[in-house]
């Protein structure tokens, strides 16, 4: 830091390494009492690149800023991490750099653990893992069994995504705008013979169970409607001259007497033989023509609509295309833009159901349908099982063999892990198998039932299911003969706090919802949600740009590390804009805060004056309310915003502080610093004659009758010039000190009627006015 004598590099480097011979944040985890637990989990990162970009950073200090800032308020803290090192984004970088999955993977993490390492957070190393680990991979095949048994993990022909580009199948998670999320490339469909879990069996809970969980709003929302439960009808409609039917489901049924065609999704297996048929419209008798339409999807409903171009975009759009009629039955206050009205309204021309509202007309409706056999009600999901098959080489083999006497035969327990064989050979084939396929002393294999020759399964499985419990093991990774000790998860799971992203709401998130409710359900977790707390971070924007690597514009904290130290990235990350929602990394803004830390350490450091003990010392109390406050919600930016008041009130009021109130004050505003900069506050606490560790001492405490209002002078401008005064509270708003202000005569005279166009607020100093 220019202009002081502290030197970061040695500074940081040394503390790292105190802290990590003292083993400052590991814990004996059978001694923690339950009510002191703290579990802070974080997305552990998946080693796919040469190292970590900032976001990483982003979104680890701020879940370490919270966990240590809750080890000062007596919280036993837990803080784990690890590395998701199976899966496609691995294998992809493995082949793009020529190197086998297995050897770049430890290559990788070793860089990952230097990194992770040098931005300071309280990680629990002891407790690491890594997906492509037997030891862990182990336990997934164990997880995968245990579903098998229980009839939630099945093997069946289907539709499946298919990336021609990586040469394998995807979840439909995995697909963004039809294309792989990974690459980029074009999907397409395959029907291939796949392992599926059945998520679907658990649709209806993990759209309720979202009522209780302390989540943001958004991603409450976005789980909802990726699982898409939507309560309608199933309606039958019979074929023109035939006794075949298609069954319709909507969600409508009040436009029944709107409908002009029924459209057929080409993937449906009618879709051959409807073309250029007709069926009968149960409501009305009338035989309506039978499309193939591309708009319908296939795995949503019956993937059979009943097209009401009047009351629907969609078929609106594909009614004037094809000439078909347009028949309203609803009643729309206004003209709707595009021919179509969605919303609610009076029925006409529909029988004796003329004159309802909608909402009423839908249940009377379903009722006659029910009763007439013609229909029933019915609740259908946008939701899927999960594929889970992968036809790759750098995944958790899936532990089932094919014996042509006996069938499927999940392999037994005590024959786990099914070890990945080491291959030089790893590239995709394209041909709907795995380059495990071409290796015979891995396929080749004995029927663990009737002692005959049998076939491995070569399909690896989704890393996703990888991730989908690694929370489980992260406390009991010392227990080698069980995925999880029983007594340990009962003391410390579920998860306290997790800090992920968006990204990840409905694909990660929600599978490791699945999964902890099912083994719930088998009785081997006590509990059925994993993550009662939950915070999203926000995104970096870097050079105009969201930061991302398909962007090519993402950060190497490495570099800045080095030019200004952990600390002062950690703070700038922090103050850059609210951790929920993200903010614009700039070179120009970081040399703001390393200016600042320059300036904490100089006048932490300074030595006392011995004055006459006239400071008012209530702003410490206010710092430590409002910074504590901040902290709690996860505003690290308007924490370090009050650190920067309080350094320049430290500064200001120093000559008047007595000994005493120098030393109270430099103190507290070290272990106010230390969640957020936990290197220079260790240094300046040790320098102040503080006990080891700074991150061990107590949260200081406040006086609330020191957060009463107080008096303040507040100078009120007009164009940057002095009009007037006035006492207000510290406290005051902007709009209550823009109120008094224009209430003072000198104010008004010198307004003359104008209206000020913008009004700036520096609270309790400072009004300005432009006019």
């Amino acid at each position: 830091m220019s202009g002081t004598d502290y030197r970061f590099e040695e500074v940081e480097t040394r503390w790292q390494q105190r802290w990590a011979d003292d083993r400052l944040f590991e814990l004996d985890l059978d001694a923690v009492p339950r009510h002191q637990k703290f579990y802070s989990l974080v997305e552990f990162p998946y080693p796919s690149a040469e190292g970590l970009h900032v976001g990483h950073v982003y979104t680890y200090c701020g879940a370490d800023s919270y966990g240590r800032y809750l080890r000062m308020r007596n919280r036993k803290v837990f803080q784990p991490i690890g590395f998701d090192s199976f899966g496609i984004h691995t294998e992809n970088f493995a082949l793009r750099v020529g190197e086998r999955p297995d050897r770049l993977t430890r290559r990788t993490i070793d860089n990952y653990r230097r990194q992770l390492r040098r931005v300071g957070a309280a990680w629990a190393w002891d407790q690491e893992i890594v997906t492509s680990d037997p030891s862990y991979y182990r336990w997934t095949q164990w997880i995968f069994l245990k579903l098998f048994h229980a009839g939630l993990a099945v093997r069946k022909a289907a539709p499946v995504v298919w990336c021609p580009s990586c040469l394998t199948v995807l979840a439909n998670e995995q697909v963004e705008d039809d294309r792989c999320e990974r690459c980029g490339t074009p999907v397409t469909t395959r029907v291939m013979e796949q392992w599926f879990l059945r998520i679907t069996a658990y649709a209806d809970r993990l759209v309720d169970g979202l009522d209780d969980l302390d989540w943001p709003e958004v991603s409450k929302r976005l789980q909802r409607e990726w699982i898409g439960r939507s309560a309608g009808v199933e309606i039958e409609f019979q074929l023109h001259d035939s006794d075949d039917t298609l069954t319709v489901f909507t969600t409508r049924p009040d436009t029944l007497f709107g409908v002009t065609f029924l459209a057929v999704s080409p993937d449906h297996p009618a879709a051959r033989i409807v073309a250029g048929r007709r069926a009968l419209n149960p409501a009305t008798g009338e035989a309506v023509p039978v499309f193939v339409g591309d708009y319908v999807v296939a795995a949503y409903g019956t993937g059979v609509v009943m097209g009401v171009p009047a009351h629907d975009a969609r078929d609106h759009d594909f009614a004037v295309r094809t000439g078909l009629p347009i028949r309203r039955v609803i009643e729309s206050p206004v003209a709707p833009p595009d021919g179509a009205w969605e919303g609610e309204g009076r029925l006409v021309e529909s029988g004796q159901f003329t004159g309802l509202e909608s909402t009423t007309a839908r249940e009377q409706i379903a009722d006659w349908l029910e009763q007439s056999r013609r229909g029933h009600r019915a609740t259908r999901y946008r939701l899927h099982d999960w594929l889970i098959s992968r036809q790759r080489y750098w995944g958790p083999p899936i532990p089932i063999v094919y014996c042509d006497r006996c069938g499927v035969i999940p392999v037994p327990e005590d024959q786990l892990p099914v070890l990945l064989p080491e291959v030089e050979n790893f590239r995709p084939t394209g041909t709907g198998q795995s380059p495990l396929a071409a290796v015979p002393e891995f396929v080749e294999s004995v029927c663990p039932r009737c002692a005959g020759p049998a076939r491995r399964e070569t399909d690896v499985s989704d890393t996703l299911l990888d991730s989908a419990w690694y929370f489980l093991r992260y406390p009991s990774t010392d227990s080698h003969d069980r995925p999880w000790d029983p007594d340990r998860t009962q003391r410390w799971l579920p998860v306290d706090m997790y800090a992920g992203g968006r990204e990840h709401v409905m694909r990660h998130h929600l599978y490791a919802r699945f999964i902890t409710m099912a083994l719930y359900d088998l009785g081997l977790v006590p509990f059925a949600e994993p993550f009662p707390h939950l915070r999203l971070h926000g995104l970096l924007v870097y050079e105009g740009a969201k930061m991302s690597k398909s962007r090519g514009n993402v950060v190497n904290p490495d570099e800045y590390i080095a030019q200004v130290g952990a600390d002062a990235l950690r703070l700038y990350l922090l103050f850059c804009g609210p951790w929920e929602e993200g903010g614009d990394f700039s070179d120009a803004s970081l040399a703001g805060i390393v200016r600042f830390t320059g300036r904490l350490w100089k006048v932490v450091r300074a030595e006392g004056q011995s004055g006459d003990g006239s400071a008012d010392m209530s702003e410490l109390d206010r710092s430590i309310a409002r910074i504590q406050e901040a902290t709690e919600r996860f505003r690290f930016n308007n924490a370090i915003a009050r650190l920067m008041e309080l350094i320049r009130w430290l500064d200001r009021e120093r000559p008047q502080m007595s000994a005493t109130q120098w030393e109270r004050a430099t103190r507290t505003t070290t272990l106010l610093l230390a969640p957020f900069a936990p290197h220079l506050a260790e240094e300046l606490w040790q320098r102040l004659g503080g006990p080891y560790s700074v991150h061990w001492q107590e949260w200081p405490a406040y006086d609330p009758a020191a957060l009463t209002a107080r008096e303040v002078e507040i100078v009120v401008q007009i164009n940057g010039r002095l009009r007037g005064r006035f006492q207000g509270r510290h406290e005051l708003t902007k709009e209550d000190a823009l109120k008094t202000a224009l209430a003072l005569p000198d104010v008004t005279r010198h307004l003359d009627g104008k209206v000020p166009r913008q009004v700036f607020y520096v609270p309790g100093r400072l009004l300005n006015l432009v006019v």
